[in-house]
């Protein structure tokens, strides 16, 4: 899980320059997602270790990093929506679009995350 960690990481990294890059490099907070998924790769590599209680933690923190990332960009999703089926206009399209899919990849992340700790507590059992 922890690869999996770093290269989710990383799709946030690029999500945030791509999205930085596409505003014209005026918004800062277009990084947003780079900083997430930076913080995201960091703790997948510490998570790579064979302390088991280490890697446990280091993941544990990922997860609820990636859950509150997700809690904050969640709406967005129905945002998207709403502005490519029912044509709602937004003042920054371009940050709904980033929002949205930084809140896609929080949430495979999450659920990804779940499914690995419950998988590991079986077979831990």
């Amino acid at each position: 899980m922890a690869k999996t960690t770093i290269c989710l990481g990383a799709v946030l990294i690029l999500l945030g320059i791509l999205g930085f890059v596409s505003t014209g490099s005026h918004a800062p907070t277009a990084l947003i997602p780079a900083f997430v998924g930076l913080v995201l790769s960091v703790l997948g590599f510490l998570a790579l270790t064979d302390d088991a209680k280490k890697r446990m933690l280091y993941m544990h923190i990922a997860v609820t990093i990636g859950l509150l990332g997700f809690l904050g960009t969640g709406w967005s999703i129905v945002n998207y929506i709403q502005m490519t089926i029912r044509g709602r206009q937004f003042p920054h399209p371009i940050a709904v679009e980033e929002k949205a899919a930084m809140a896609v990849v929080l949430l495979f992340f999450v659920l990804l995350s779940v499914q690995s700790f419950i998988s590991a507590r079986r077979t831990r059992t």
